[in-house]
């Protein structure tokens, strides 16, 4: 189906930069990739194009809880923070929401009591499910119990982190389908008398419940702050900012192989499949083997972009001297069978990421945030890099040039709206951006329609002016046949002047001038943009070459 899209090119295919912006768009070159970016600031979600000019929006009842996430489907999966007082701490969350495009609320499902509540991450799996990230609280007797040393118990309760997947039901309801918790996999050396006791080190595939990374020992030891998943391996990516690891486990299993060391794919149950970061946490290294320093979002990257099956992850840098934030792409040693093992030194490998965003060209360096934050790698082989902590989202091309940068104009914590050419607010936090390409299924049969920009008193914004074009123009466009396994023609009640073709990593394949016939029998099977100019207007329209 072709899309009803009206796309606004005249900045992307320009040079602009927005001298004078101090929110917003700051800016933007002819390499940037052409998407949408979703974040969310206090309690509105945003969906802007690279002029900053909001697409769509969604205002929930909730400050964040922390992530968001477009669906296939057009409707928006966002977290939020409930008043609970129960279970506290740095990312809260405890209600996960559902809005459809149109911004009505159309689910709403709490996972909040005082035994555990959801906190930074949700994921949706192509199933329709939801995985839920969940902090569960520990008594201090099932703690000693399970091997925590009592010196190490500075708070009433110790939280455990679990996953729970959901199936949703009706407008405010989940059947829970399959469950793993990490207090079901430790390990412990303090006491022979308690339960888990082994060796650390010969035990790689479970978490020391005595390791805290030099921190108190306070409940939330771990701060898992990120919950992704891999539909190709059917795996699970987890990251704890306390211990400054990430560990992948199976979801292969069922619940119960879940609990356990054995089953499903991996034939290793619940346990760690693999982990990397920090070998100190297994007893397998010092201080100087440390990698990740309080580290967000590890995922994979999807099939079909440049290192596609590696896993990404923003190192942010917290505790390390002299502090600095960088980007890490590492690729997992695996047997010929998908299989994660040790390297002969008994760490997981590799020693080093392939590859390391950082600047350093200053000290200290200007690229810095000691909390939140994610990167994502784009279909050009751009990567797009959001720096939480200072509300700054920016995308870099294969030469590490900044290619586009935006800064939030929304108050993190009251929803204020900064003015164009005044002082950004003083917390613009964000947790996460993400980028969609235009081809993304949410945006099937939407109007696309750019709106102003979030910001206030925009007109500064002289490069990203809006075009007087009606949505309803774009049937006045039409392209036959399509799809098309060679020629095509377009007919316009305006003259075309000039046609351009894009494939979809947004890089030129051809330009025609005055003609409306082309052929696309020489080009590769896939979907193309189309960038039509007719009398005063441009269009864009989607074919698809068989």
């Amino acid at each position: 189906m072709i899309k009803k899209v009206l796309l606004i090119f005249s900045l992307l295919f320009s040079i602009i930069v927005f001298s004078q912006n101090t929110v917003g768009v700051i800016s933007n070159t002819s390499d940037t990739y052409n998407g949408y970016t979703l974040f969310t600031s206090h309690k509105k979600t945003f969906l802007i194009n690279n002029c900053g000019q909001v697409i769509q929006e969604w205002l929930s009842e909730f400050t964040p809880g922390n992530s968001v996430y477009l669906l296939e489907n057009g409707n928006l999966l966002r977290t939020g923070q409930t008043s609970s007082t129960d279970i506290t701490f740095g990312g809260q969350g405890g209600v996960i929401e559902m809005f459809n495009w149109e911004g009505n609320l159309i689910w709403q499902y709490y996972y909040d009591t005082p035994q555990y509540r959801q906190h930074h991450d949700i994921f949706p799996i192509p199933n329709g499910n939801i995985l839920i990230l969940a902090a569960k609280v520990m008594s201090n007797a099932q703690a000693i119990q399970a091997g925590r040393n009592p010196n190490m118990l500075l708070q009433s309760v110790l939280y455990s982190e679990q996953i729970v997947e959901v199936e949703p039901i009706g407008t405010n309801e989940a059947n829970i389908v399959w469950e793993w918790d990490i207090k079901n996999h430790l390990v412990q050396d303090f006491d022979s008398s308690k339960d888990n006791f082994g060796i650390v080190s010969q035990n790689t595939n479970k978490l020391d419940i005595n390791f805290t990374n030099g921190t108190a020992g306070n409940s939330n030891w771990l701060h898992i702050n990120s919950v992704q998943y891999s539909e190709t391996l059917d795996q699970i990516i987890l990251s704890s900012r306390n211990l400054s690891e990430i560990w992948i486990i199976d979801h292969s299993t069922t619940t119960a192989q879940a609990a356990t060391g054995m089953g499903g794919l991996s034939g290793k149950g619940g346990d760690i499949l693999y982990r990397w970061g920090n070998p100190q946490a297994y007893k397998m290294g010092t201080g100087a083997d440390r990698q990740l320093f309080g580290q967000h979002y590890p995922h994979w990257i999807e099939e079909g972009l440049l290192d596609a099956g590696k896993i990404i992850v923003f190192n942010n840098g917290n505790e390390r001297i002299p502090v600095f934030s960088e980007v890490y792409i590492l690729n997992p040693p695996t047997t010929a069978s998908g299989l994660y093992f040790l390297e002969p030194n008994g760490t997981f490998g590799p020693a080093l990421p392939e590859y390391i965003y950082a600047d350093n060209s200053e000290t200290p360096s200007p690229f810095n945030s000691h909390i939140l934050s994610g990167a994502q790698r784009l279909p050009n082989g751009n990567m797009l890099i959001c720096e939480g902590n200072t509300g700054e989202i920016f995308e870099i091309d294969a030469q590490e040039n900044i290619v586009w940068k935006y800064i939030n104009p929304v108050h993190s914590t009251n929803g204020a709206i900064a003015s164009q050419g005044g002082n950004p607010p003083s917390v613009k936090t964000l947790f996460r951006a993400t980028k969609y390409a235009l081809d993304y299924a949410a945006f099937e049969n939407k109007t696309l329609t750019p709106g102003n920009p979030i910001e206030l008193n925009s007109e500064i914004n002289v490069g990203c002016s809006i075009l007087d074009v009606k949505v309803n123009l774009l049937n006045k466009i039409t392209i036959a046949p399509n799809p098309t396994s060679g020629s095509i023609a377009i007919s316009s009640e305006n003259e075309i002047a000039n046609i351009e073709i894009y494939n979809m990593l947004g890089n030129k394949i051809i330009s025609i001038r005055n003609s409306n016939n082309i052929d696309l029998a020489p080009y590769q099977t896939g979907i193309y943009l189309l960038r039509i100019y007719a009398g005063n207007n441009v269009y864009t329209k989607k074919v698809i070459k068989q």
